[in-house]
């Protein structure tokens, strides 16, 4: 794993495999006889869900036979600490809530965790024409439709009175007895926008928002981001500064920003 070559590699399949969930999804995306169910934890699941799941999972098989796999839909889990090894972690839709209403803010998030420490990320958005990728030591980049790929970086915001915030619903903090450190960021900030789910840290990564934060996440919402958001030069952890995909929380910043806004939780 000394060379930059495996993860290249690696980006090249979980690429590939966003082509083929991007296929499943927007076949169904707006579809009048779309299938939805609700979960246990009362969150919806469709059957786009599970057949863009199920599909990667098939590529996995055929490319990577003896890496482990671990997925909202189908699961993969032992226990509440990460897989040892290779281990690739899907949301075949994050943002099924949107998918279900039309709202095109969703995305596939396909990540490569290996021995904990998030390597690679694909995040697709065929709906926006937007896709974010990538590997260790190879950069972060962006493509929106037919354009030419972009390399991104976080802004240069290094005040929070100049910073832009973005999040999901503030009623997730108060169910987290957070609501006291997201009120205090809103009023720090310069601005504060619900943007979502992935796209807020997405946002960050490339640099048009500053700040973006959730009181709960799995680690399938947050191992396809972790690498963009490090390799476009911010920062993604807990809100205690632990590594994100054990912390069940995140705070996405432009780095230069983290520590002031960990001050405040």
């Amino acid at each position: 794993m000394g060379s930059s070559k495996p993860w290249q590699d690696d980006l090249a399949l979980a690429t590939a495999m966003a082509e083929a969930a991007d296929a499943i999804t927007m076949v169904r995306f707006q579809a009048a006889d779309l299938q939805v169910e609700t979960k246990p934890d009362h969150s919806p699941v469709t059957e786009a869900d599970r057949a863009a799941e199920g599909a990667l999972r098939d590529l996995i098989a055929k490319h990577r036979p003896d890496d482990t796999v671990v997925g909202e839909e189908f699961g993969g889990l032992t226990g509440p600490a990460l897989p040892a090894g290779r281990a690739w972690i899907l949301d075949p839709i994050d943002g099924t809530k949107n998918y279900v209403r039309g709202v095109p803010v969703w995305a596939t998030l396909i990540g490569l965790v290996v021995d904990g420490d998030p390597v690679v990320g694909v995040v697709s958005a065929p709906a926006l024409g937007r896709r974010w990728w990538a590997a260790r030591d190879l950069g972060a980049w962006s493509s929106f439709r037919d354009s030419p790929p972009r390399q991104i970086h976080t802004s240069a915001v290094a005040n929070l009175e100049d910073a832009s915030f973005s999040y999901s619903d503030r009623a997730e903090w108060v169910d987290h007895n957070r609501e006291s450190g997201f009120d205090a960021l809103v009023s720090a900030a310069w601005r504060s926008r619900a943007y979502g789910d992935f796209y807020s840290h997405v946002l960050v990564a490339e640099g048009a928002v500053d700040v973006a934060g959730e009181p709960e996440l799995n680690m399938w919402d947050m191992a396809a981001i972790v690498p963009i958001v490090n390799e476009a030069g911010g920062q993604m952890t807990g809100f205690d500064g632990s590594p994100a995909l054990v912390a069940g929380c995140a705070v996405t910043t432009n780095g230069l920003l983290h520590s002031s806004v960990l001050g405040l939780f």
